[in-house]
């Protein structure tokens, strides 16, 4: 449904830095217009959002955020070869696949994107000083990059996505479970079958609310060390004062 879709593009916008605590939203007609709906599909998405404790309306002023997500405030987002990169360690990447298919319905929900639309599918492990830490499935819609290479998938996809598309990554949504590595992944991995390993599902996004990648990744827990400083909203924080906002 398309409020929905517009509901996930305006949580994207909320947890930027374009957004603070208790910063208004545009009202209803300038939304309505911005994506080109009208003003009840607009009401129905901000409903979502309210729904979701992220806003609140207040009668007479307008909508303010209430809060943002908090996986979404770690202190920064940078990809695995730019932080080894500072730490001074060499990073390889081994593509095993690369081929364009057609988005399956999972994936395409992931991407917001058409059910069979084109996308790229690449498989890679990385390797850091000679030794595998990673295996990635990457999942990217070919109509933002239709000039992805197996020569990127070998370096860094960020700097693909941000110098060369000139997209600007505003940040990732991540998932993390445990699992054993099964024969397959054991395999790829160079581990004994049932070694723990860590599965994360990463969704990347850009600053106009767009879905660049979706992957599913395998890392050796025994050598990949996961921080992250996640910033308390205090209750006093939530409702700030914030100038009124007409016309909604």
């Amino acid at each position: 449904m398309i409020y929905k879709s517009i509901a996930d593009r305006l949580r994207l916008r909320l947890n930027s830095s374009d957004y603070n605590i208790g910063s208004p939203l545009p009202g209803e007609k300038t939304l309505a217009q911005e994506f080109g709906v009208a003003r009840m599909t607009i009401r129905k998405a901000v409903d979502l959002l309210v729904g979701w404790g992220l806003v609140v309306r207040r009668h007479g002023s307008g909508t303010f955020v209430a809060r943002k997500d908090v996986h979404h405030e770690t202190t920064n987002l940078t990809g695995l070869v730019e932080v080894l990169r500072q730490q001074g360690k060499e990073v390889q990447s081994k593509v095993l696949q690369f081929e364009v298919m057609p988005a399956p319905p999972a994936i395409a929900s992931q991407l917001r994107i058409q059910i069979d639309e084109r996308i790229y599918f690449s498989r890679r492990v990385r390797y850091v000083e000679g030794k595998p830490l990673m295996l990635e499935d990457s999942f990217m819609p070919v109509k933002l990059f239709r000039h992805l290479s197996l020569a990127h998938l070998e370096g860094s996809k960020f700097d693909y996505i941000e110098k060369e598309c000139g997209i600007t990554i505003s940040g990732n949504i991540e998932s993390l479970t445990p699992v054993l590595a099964d024969k397959q992944l054991a395999s790829y991995m160079n581990l004994p079958e049932h070694t723990p390993l860590l599965r994360i599902t990463s969704l990347s996004y850009s600053d106009s609310g767009e879905f660049l990648n979706y992957s599913v990744m395998f890392r050796n827990t025994s050598d990949y060390q996961v921080d992250y400083h996640l910033r308390r909203i205090h209750p006093d924080e939530i409702l700030p004062h914030a100038p009124e906002q007409h016309g909604q």
